[in-house]
């Protein structure tokens, strides 16, 4: 999509402010800056994200405006904020940024720069749909500032692919991985979805051959989620597909961590795999451990302090609201002191370095305990470290052990 030059600002969104208590600590915490891109050109099957095809948005909303919104929102964070670190970690996420084209992310980059700057070594990533990326691309993003790339490859098995409604060609995401590799991007990430209806363990294979013969430093895999209202929901409720099996799901799921080890990529997080800890997506790190974060965009979740907001969905409605002058703040909620027992124990139980015990109750870690008995938690590691560790079974049944550790 074509970026076309900046409008004109005349009037200031209202600061929507934060309690004190929030603000105590920003800086000393992980500090990152979620940007997301509303765009698709087609929406696939098995997607409930917040994003629009052109035929969906109409004429209320553009690149342009959305760009403008974007610069808007920031200058509102900073407002907010008060005195904002310095960013971290960027991570722009859709929908699909590569249909901004590299002017278009420059420029994303640029407000995110000019607003918060950039902390030194800072990580800056964005998500890419293969078939809109190119070599002269991947190129134009590395010189606007962006230091790590992350592909949506899904499947290399093309009937894979059309039951997701993806668009691209099986091949196209390894080539665009070693064009972005070509253009000097050191951390290049590949997705994988597996437990697709129809998906064969061969199939599942010659995706991770792909992957892998992709020389990508990075592996995300996630299951198979049927999502209601999507497409493919609507699917499985008439009888057209099977639902994802739990069995399969467990299989496929050790088939890809067992891939990925034998071949120098271990986890760090349940879903994710990494070739060294400098290859560790460290803005996805920042919401596992308890960082800070503005979430900038169309339906896009901040969370600063203990406390955390949402915008408005549609990028019409988005923009609107900041050019009115108001914010696009759609709710929020101040998480209690268990809320967030919980969702520590949820989060840092899912990263390879695992929980202490000290975060754990006089029943959790007796919990904790009795899980590495059953094989579900790391007993040396508990015992001579006092962290709980996920073990490889404890992986497959890790939402299970959170609630036994919460309680």
């Amino acid at each position: 999509m074509d970026v076309v030059p900046a409008t004109s600002q005349t009037t200031e969104p209202t600061a929507t402010g934060l309690p004190e208590s929030a603000l105590e600590g920003l800086g000393t915490r992980p500090f990152g800056v979620y940007v997301h891109v509303p765009f698709c050109a087609t929406r696939c099957g098995y997607c409930d994200f917040n994003t629009y095809t052109a035929g969906e948005l109409g004429s209320g909303a553009s690149p342009r405006s959305w760009l403008d919104g974007l610069r808007r929102e920031l200058e509102l964070a900073a407002r907010v904020l008060q005195a904002p670190p310095a960013a971290e970690t960027v991570f722009v996420g859709g929908g699909t940024p590569s249909l901004l084209g590299a002017d278009g992310l420059g420029e994303v980059l640029d407000i995110v720069r000019g607003v918060f700057g950039l902390a030194p070594g800072a990580e800056v990533t964005t998500e890419s749909n293969p078939e809109s990326t190119s070599p002269e691309f991947f190129a134009g993003i590395r010189e606007a500032g962006y230091t790590r790339v992350s592909l949506g490859m899904q499947s290399a098995a093309q009937h894979v692919l059309q039951v997701l409604d993806r668009v691209h060609t099986p091949g196209r995401p390894v080539d665009a991985a070693r064009e972005a590799r070509a253009a000097g991007f050191e951390h290049v990430n590949l997705d994988v979805i597996y437990g697709t209806p129809g998906e064969r363990t061969e199939d599942l294979r010659a995706s991770l051959d792909a992957v892998l013969a992709a020389g990508v430093d990075h592996v995300s895999a996630y299951a198979l989620i049927v999502e209601e209202g999507t497409a493919l929901a609507r699917r499985v409720r008439r009888g057209e597909l099977p639902a994802p099996d739990d069995d399969v799901l467990a299989a496929d799921y050790e088939l890809i961590d067992a891939t990925l080890a034998a071949a120098g990529l271990d986890w760090y997080e349940v879903s994710n795999w990494a070739s060294s800890d400098a290859a560790r997506c460290r803005h996805n790190l920042g919401y596992w451990q308890g960082g800070d974060w503005w979430g900038a965009g169309p339906g896009a979740h901040s969370h600063v302090g203990g406390v955390r907001w949402w915008n408005v969905k549609h990028p019409a409605r988005y923009a609107a609201q900041l050019a009115a002058g108001e914010s696009p703040e759609a709710g929020r909620e101040l998480l209690t002191g268990e809320d967030r027992h919980l969702e520590r124990i949820m989060l840092e139980l899912r990263v390879a370095e695992g929980l202490p015990l000290t975060a754990l109750d006089a029943a959790g870690v007796a919990e904790a305990h009795a899980a590495a008995a059953e094989g579900l938690l790391d007993e040396s590691v508990l015992d001579s470290q006092g962290r709980a560790v996920l073990t490889d079974r404890g992986r497959l049944l890790a939402d299970g052990v959170v609630r036994r550790l919460a309680g």
